[in-house]
């Protein structure tokens, strides 16, 4: 195979990826991601040692040891535009060999644990709970433009969705890694997430323009295919997985839930929820 050209692989000049600006070293196996920038202080105030920093745009990186583990949190900013770079850049570091642009033989697997906020979809998720997505539902097209293969399930929940809301474009799906939603999730509620292109009308918000669903709350909440039911929506989780499934790394998102939309209820300290969730993810990451 032919090196990698450097339009398709942008180094900085010291050598380092792109957009993060880092180099293999500086990344731990276990990584954390966190949405807003603010957050990564939250988690690595936790960290015994802090062996590297690196601020560059949205992408705030912290890499330290956690009571004899070595783990990274990052920040990626708000949408799957983002996840996608972060998420092609991050497995860059670990399966190219980026001194000769060369993809590597053998292939390292991370795990990468997001940690965010969500809004529940459904009347008895309480604000405060702690929710692990066992999966996720895309109405973003990023994964329209990656060969993703769906099953004969998931294509099932999709025609159906895509229906019911009539929605311009079929959504894409994908599952988190089993390993880490038997770990996560047995210290949290598990739920089915769907990931929205916005923050305003893709989540059913009108504040001066109209949106051209206004009963898409109505609709997520009460759809449903057999058992499977939508419990939240967020920004980010189907990007996580339908790259982590393509990329073969370990995914899981876990969500504060500091919002619930069909209550219309939002939280007053989300913050103390966010704070909650990081200590038990923590808890957690050291059986990994």
């Amino acid at each position: 195979m032919a090196p990698l050209s450097e339009t398709s692989l942008v180094l900085n000049k010291d050598g380092s990826i792109y957009h993060l600006n880092l180099l293999p070293k500086h990344i731990a196996d276990t990584i954390i991601t966190v949405g807003d920038p603010s957050r990564v202080y939250m988690i690595s105030q936790y960290f015994d040692k802090l062996e590297f920093e690196m601020n560059k745009r949205e992408f705030i990186t912290h890499t330290g040891i956690y009571k004899g583990k070595r783990l990274t949190v990052m920040s990626t900013g708000m949408g799957t535009d983002n996840i996608e770079i972060f998420f092609t850049e991050l497995d860059a570091l670990v399966n190219i060999d980026l001194k000769k642009r060369e993809i590597k033989p053998r292939k390292k697997k991370l795990k990468i644990i997001r940690i965010g906020t969500s809004g529940a979809l459904q009347e008895d998720i309480p604000v405060g709970a702690m929710l692990a997505s066992s999966t996720a539902i895309g109405l973003d097209n990023l994964a329209h433009f990656y060969q993703v293969v769906q099953t004969p399930e998931e294509e099932a929940i999709l025609s159906n969705l895509k229906d019911s809301v009539a929605l311009p474009t079929l959504p894409y799906m994908a599952p988190a890694s089993p390993e880490l939603l038997n770990l996560f999730g047995a210290t949290m509620m598990k739920g089915n997430t769907v990931t929205c292109p916005g923050f305003y009308a893709p989540q059913g918000r009108h504040i001066r323009l109209a949106p051209k669903y206004p009963r898409i709350l109505d609709q997520l909440n009460y759809f449903h295919q057999g058992d499977y039911w939508i419990t939240n929506f967020e920004m980010e989780t189907a990007g996580y997985y339908a790259l982590g499934r393509l990329l073969g790394h370990d995914v899981i998102s876990l969500n504060a839930i500091i919002a619930n939309r069909i209550k219309n209820k939002f939280s007053k300290a989300p913050n103390k929820i966010v704070q909650a969730l990081i200590k038990t993810a923590l808890k957690s990451i050291l059986e990994l």
